[in-house]
This record gives structure tokens, sequence and C-alpha cells, in this order.
């Protein structure tokens, strides 16, 4: 092992290096996550222990002959002296760690997961929502796991109802990423009822600050759940799948916020007329809310009725609803009807490299999609 180049290890390298790491092992076919678990108990002092063997030329991680260990180097500092402190490493693997849950979440809003059953639902070419719902109602099932008195007897943790069905996939394929609820299957509030059936009413307000807080790294004032998908969820989503995302975004705009029109679809349930769909029962539906909402804030902006502060604050949000209708009219006129049109099909054996092109500017651009997989 080449120990040369281990001068510059810190520990944040480490600590992103865990967390990329964690991803891949989280969905490994056979997952380690007890492992995971075990050295979580004591990340920091384990962390800090990898660092300094590695620095002493020990390799408890890597031991073939033929691999070399070559971390980013960042500045010329000492080994001893760590770019990022124990707090700030905190934080970031809690961020991480909320990241995953969310897109945990967004996968069973879906049907690639499902609350009420483990492994995969849905991640095959042609399965359907119909499919999704024959592997869940399904009786209880479980897996006999321990032996007691040399006879097979239930785990606790295998014994699961799939019954239930707490937290349905979302039966259309499409889920709006919007800057309020105007559709019921809206993300944030999909997520919402996500930990609400996942971890109990009692606490719900808690937990949702509680991952709130761990999403906000930046530390923005009056960060929301929808804020974090309006701004992070995707880029995440990008880098957490190696510019390979499985979930494709629909938006009206090419900036790095993308559009006012924002909506998900899961690449795996990807249909000839889901961009019909889109359109139809969103893009369009969408630019009808916001023009009645319009003409109710015009009647407010003439009303005598009205104070000169409602009226001011009506006609500056009637600008900016203006734009945003006219915005989505262009997305229409020139993408998103004509690619409706043609019906496109995707074959998932070619890789998102060649599929997601297809829908070309209809989907928010990923750049480096095109770049050769590692």
């Amino acid at each position: 092992m080449n120990t040369k180049k281990l001068e510059f290890i810190s520990l944040a390298d480490l600590g992103m290096a865990y967390r990329k790491a964690k991803v891949d092992l989280f969905y490994a076919e056979q997952s380690r996550r007890k492992e995971l678990a075990a050295f979580e108990s004591e990340l920091s002092e384990n962390l800090k222990q990898l660092k300094q063997d590695l620095h002493k030329g020990k390799s408890p991680v890597v031991t073939d002959a033929a691999w070399t260990l070559v971390p980013k180097q960042i500045n010329d500092r000492e080994p001893d002296s760590d770019l990022i402190s124990e707090d700030e490493l905190d934080s970031l693997l809690l961020a991480d760690s909320m990241q995953e849950l969310v897109s945990y979440a967004v996968g069973c809003m879906f049907g690639r997961y499902a609350l009420d059953r483990p492994g995969l639902m849905l991640a095959n070419q042609g399965e359907t929502i119909e499919d999704y719902h024959r592997k869940i109602d399904t009786t209880e099932h479980t897996e006999y796991t321990e032996k007691v008195n040399g006879k097979d007897v239930p785990s606790v943790s295998s014994v699961y109802s799939v019954v239930k069905n707490s937290f349905p996939a979302d039966e259309n394929n499409v889920i709006p990423m919007l800057d309020r609820d105007w559709f019921t299957d809206d993300i944030a509030e999909r997520f919402r009822k996500f930990l609400r059936v996942a971890f109990g009413e009692e606490h719900y307000e808690e937990n949702l600050r509680f991952v709130e807080q761990d999403l906000n790294i930046k530390g923005k004032r009056n960060y929301t759940i929808r804020d974090y998908f309006l701004g992070e969820f995707y880029t995440n989503h990008v880098k957490r799948y190696k510019k390979r995302p499985i979930y494709w975004l629909f938006s009206s705009g090419s900036g790095k916020s993308g559009g006012n029109f924002n909506a998900l679809i899961y690449m795996h349930r990807y249909r000839p007329d889901t961009v019909s769909v889109v359109l139809n029962d969103y893009l369009r539906e969408f630019r009808t809310k916001l023009t009645s909402h319009k003409n109710h804030l015009e009647a407010v902006s003439i009303s005598a009725n009205s104070a000169q502060a409602e009226k001011t604050k009506a006609l500056k949000e009637i600008e900016k609803i203006t734009k945003m209708i006219a915005e989505m009219e262009e997305y229409e006129r020139e993408v998103l009807y004509p690619l409706a049109t043609e019906q496109v099909e995707i074959d998932l054996d070619d890789g998102v490299k060649v599929n997601y092109p297809k829908l070309g500017a209809a989907l928010k651009k990923i750049v480096g999609l095109d770049a050769k997989e590692d």
C-alpha cells in the first residue's frame, strides 16, 4: 500500500469517505447495517483511530496490495491539524443521515420501497402500481430466523404485516414539488405524512423540527422541509446516484433552482404516457390554480375594503404569478406538449445515460451526465 500520500488525510476526508461508503453498504444486496450501527456508536473515536492508523502506515480497511489510497489533498497543513471540528463533522453526518431518510421516504412515495414490507417493491422494467398492490396486499409473513431448543421460531425483527399498507405509493408516478401544497400529493405534504406514519403522531412536530434542523447545514432562517426539496434534494439525489438518478425532475426552468413548476417521477415506473400525465394533470392544473388565485388577488387589489398594505402585497404577488404563468405557458408550448405527443419509450437496460436525454429540455439538466462512468 502506498503511504506516501497519507500525510494530508484529515478527519474531514475520512468523514466524507465514510458517508459515501455508508450509502453503498446500506443499499448493498448483503446489507451491513449492523456493522454500520456498531461503528457509528462511537463514530468520532473510530474515525480518529482510523486516521492515526493510516498515518502510521497501518491499513485496517484496505488490504489489497493492488490498491492505493490517494486522498484528496486539501492543503498542506500538518496531519494532526484537522480541517473540521468534531461538532462540524457530527452535523455533516447527521445531515447525511437525514438526507438518507428523505431519500427512503421518496422511495416509499413512488413504491420503490414500502414501510410495511422490507426490500425493493418496484424496481424492474414494466412493473406498475398494480404490481405494487399485489405485492403489498398479501397476508402476514414471518421469516423463521432463530432456533430455540432446536426449533425454528420467528425473530422479532422478521415478523411484519403487509396488509396494513399504511403509506401507499403514489398512483400515477408524478409527485409535484412546488412552492406550497397546491396538490394533495405535494412532496412536502407527503413527507410529513411519512413521518406521522413511520414514527407516530405523538412526537411528529418534534421529529419534523429535528429533520429540518439537521438538513439545514447552512443555517438558513425559517428553513423547512419544503426548502430542502426545492433547494437541495435533487442535487443531493444526483450526487448520491453518481449522476445517474432514478428519480427524474421535470422543471420549467433551467436555472440552478429550477423553474416555478417542478414534478418528480420514478424512472422504473415511466410509461410513454407519463409526460402527458405531467402535462394534463399537473402543469395545466397548476396554471389553472394560479390563474384563479391571481383573479382573487386582483379583486383584493381594487377592493374598497382592502387596506393599502393588503393591496400592495396583492399587486406584488400578481406580478410574480403573471411571470410564473408565462414561464409555464412557454414550457408547455416549446417543450412539454411536443414531447407528450411523441409518446417516448425508454429501456431500463440502456441506463440513465441513454434514457434521460430522450426527454430533453423537459427534465432538469444534469451536468456531467455524458461523463464516463467510474
